[in-house]
């Protein structure tokens, strides 16, 4: 009976990971992809443009010429780079905003829809190449079609869990009851190390941006120095969506040594 239950369960999650898997054309990663890039960006658009609409009727949209232009003068020439690294880029419909909150954060949703965050430029005082790595990573997460990914991993963790009870009612079980621990296994064993997983492209990626662009990639070494210093040492490495803080420095540096012949080359005047 537990070897039919089994095999039911591997032929129908076999069946759907083969249907929903593709490579990515920067990393070469097999990514599960339930959800394409384009209605991952059509989604993020509606979501964005809630967002925006809520931030003017609070009054937290950051208008605030200096800064605006600040920050969408420095995500200009990543933008340029991330259509050179993947041309159908140059289609998005690239949005930067500033927005009024504490929180020392910046993102940018599939279409490259982007926000700053006023805590991130306040705790953090980034400089020009220090705010370009902070760009240039979350601009990476975009490229890498990590939020499409994201979202395929939580239709995985959804229809697994809906399998698994299928599976066993085909094998003779009824698992009803396990939905829970079936929900907590999934987020741990599933969601979190592909999290970090990104975390560590979207850096690499993230650095390379920036040095195409003129950015010192040695300014990822200082921003994350900053962040460590305002957001403390932060949890175990194996339960982070984040990879450990002295692991991810030590990459960075190898990275950032790396790409030095490329900024030299590229290099802004100051």
């Amino acid at each position: 009976m537990v070897n039919r239950f089994l095999a039911a369960l591997l032929a129908i999650q076999l069946s759907v990971g083969i249907a929903g898997c593709a490579t990515n054309p920067i990393t070469g990663r097999s990514q599960i992809m339930l959800v394409s890039d384009n209605k991952a960006a059509r989604y993020s658009a509606q979501a964005y443009d809630q967002l925006l609409l809520n931030a003017e009727k609070q009054q937290v949209l950051d208008e605030d010429p200096a800064t605006v232009n600040r920050v969408r003068s420095i995500a200009q020439p990543l933008i340029a780079q991330a259509a050179a690294l993947r041309p159908e880029t140059r289609h998005w419909q690239w949005e930067v905003h500033v927005l009024k909150s504490d929180q020392v954060n910046a993102w940018c949703m599939a279409g490259g829809k982007i926000a700053v965050y006023t805590g991130l430029l306040q705790k953090i005082r980034p400089t020009d190449d220090e705010l370009a790595q902070v760009l240039g990573h979350e601009i990476a997460h975009a490229l890498l079609s990590h939020q499409a990914e994201k979202m395929s991993r939580l239709q995985v963790q959804k229809l697994g869990l809906g399998l698994g009870v299928l599976a066993g009612a085909i094998a003779g079980y009824n698992l009803g009851g396990v939905a829970g621990l079936a929900d907590t296994v999934a987020t741990v064993s599933l969601q979190l190390p592909n999290s970090r997983k990104a975390e560590s492209e979207a850096d690499a990626v993230g650095i390379e941006l920036a040095a195409k662009a003129g950015y010192d990639p040695f300014a990822a070494i200082s921003l994350w120095e900053k962040m460590i210093k305002v957001g403390g040492s932060g949890g175990p490495d194996w339960l982070s969506t984040h990879p450990d803080p002295e692991q991810r420095l030590q990459s960075m540096r190898v990275k950032a040594q790396q790409l030095m012949p490329v900024y030299e080359a590229n290099r802004r005047a100051p």
